[in-house]
């Protein structure tokens, strides 16, 4: 799953701990979303659309191995 959290977050101005104190997780979970290491559960997902104000495609897209 591709996404655009990194700059999401840097067109905010917001460092991963501060996303991550946000919405409740460490900053290695915001690191691993990132990086495309942790496939985030539908809560978090929405969790963070919520805090970019942005509905959750705009944030997560299917590539082509999913």
């Amino acid at each position: 799953m591709k996404n655009r959290l990194k700059v999401c977050r840097a067109e905010n101005n917001l460092s991963q701990a501060d996303l991550a104190d946000r919405i409740g997780v460490s900053r290695q979970t915001i690191n691993s979303i990132e990086t495309s290491r942790y496939v985030p559960s539908t809560i978090l997902a929405l969790k963070l659309a919520h805090v970019f104000q942005k509905p959750v495609e705009a944030l997560f897209e299917l590539d082509e191995t999913d």
